[in-house]
């Protein structure tokens, strides 16, 4: 099933507008022949009404989608050899497992036994054959999305269509679903776009991610490169568990040394090369943007020009790794310590920052320095 055809999906200056509203705006995308492609985003970012231009459910108001160099613009949702995975899972509810998954087939005249043969398959790559004379409400929630996966798969279509397909689940279903859907991508490597809010699937199941907010593409890229070199704060504060976090800060330069200074007597030095990034921008504010892992309980609390003394204002147990919530300035930020290594109501602790690995942004426009 699947790989013996090419799917290679290309979105040139896409848009969408509902009268004076501008849903989505000229979205260029090119999503190589069975890569995984996520678009994450908040609630409202336009990353759903994106999906439904390219299924065809949803009219676009200008640019091109083009599959395989084909213009799908005004072709209909049936003859774009595409397959959506809903969130609702939109099951036939009178309708076995059998006939769920048979039933695309069934349109297109397939023969009786070539059908039973697809579902037989389908079912069993999904572990599904014990379920095939249930109905969907004598189903779990993850049994019925595994339902609605493979009516997709059965189809074999040029590419798949994900919108947000796990967002009814528990927390523990979701993340055997996620590991599914993205072994079985993998085995079949059929083209895929999947739409979700949770920036956790998005890391985990991307090849590459498209951060949107306010219908805009703000950033393209690998996980890894998203999570290390956000463009702007918020793509670095909406990607990464737990969130980064950011903290302004007044520049102090001294020679061709430069001191980032946080308040409440709070100061670190910058290494050079990120000294000589600030004064090329000629700036005396900055926005800092902090992981949790770049900050640590340092080692002995001896003082030095990356430490700052803080109070502890509270612990999360994550149970190999703690998650503390310190004070910079007048903001708070949060460090990954060892569990046991500090404790809510703690005073005067000293921390260490990574300050190699610090992001510096605009403290305005928000964008990278550097």
């Amino acid at each position: 099933m699947g790989r013996d055809r090419v799917a290679e999906l290309t979105l040139r200056a896409v848009e969408k507008r509902f009268g004076a509203v501008q849903a989505v705006k000229a979205v260029d995308l090119d999503v190589a022949d069975g890569e995984f492609v996520v678009l994450v985003g908040p609630s409202g970012c336009g990353k759903s009404t994106l999906l439904r231009m390219i299924a065809g459910l949803e009219d676009i108001s200008d640019g091109e989608i083009l599959l395989d160099g084909r213009n799908l613009n005004a072709v209909a949702p049936r003859d774009r050899d595409m397959a959506m995975v809903f969130q609702d899972y939109a099951l036939y509810p009178h309708m076995t497992v059998a006939e769920n998954l048979g039933f695309a087939l069934k349109m297109r005249d397939m023969a009786a036994s070539e059908i039973e043969a697809k579902v037989n398959e389908v079912a069993a790559m999904l572990e599904l054959d014990a379920l095939l004379h249930r109905k969907p409400r004598a189903l779990s929630g993850g049994q019925r999305q595994r339902v609605a996966l493979g009516r997709a798969l059965i189809r074999d279509p040029k590419v798949f269509l994900f919108d947000e397909p796990l967002s009814n689940l528990d927390a523990k279903l979701r993340v055997g679903m996620r590991m599914e859907i993205r072994k079985l991508q993998a085995a079949l490597r059929t083209t895929s776009i999947y739409v979700t809010h949770d920036q956790i699937e998005a890391m985990t199941m991307a090849d590459r991610i498209v951060v949107l907010k306010l219908g805009e593409v703000q950033q393209i890229g690998t996980p890894i490169e998203i999570y290390q070199r956000p463009v702007n704060s918020f793509v670095g504060t909406f990607i990464g568990s737990p969130p980064m976090s950011l903290s302004k800060a007044d520049v102090r330069y001294e020679g061709e040394a430069a001191f980032l200074g946080f308040g409440r007597g709070q100061e670190i030095r910058l290494p050079s090369d990120r000294a000589a990034v600030l004064r090329s921008a000629a700036i005396a504010q900055i926005e800092v943007g902090l992981r949790a892992e770049h900050i640590a309980l340092a080692d002995g609390g001896g003082e030095d020009e990356a430490t700052f003394l803080s109070d502890v204002i509270l612990v999360e147990e994550h149970g190999a790794d703690s998650i503390a919530v310190v004070r910079l300035g007048d903001h708070e930020v949060m460090a990954r310590v060892k569990p046991g290594g500090v404790h809510t109501g703690d005073k005067g602790r000293r921390f260490e920052m990574d300050v190699a690995a610090l992001h510096l942004f605009h403290p305005e426009k928000g964008g990278r320095l550097g």
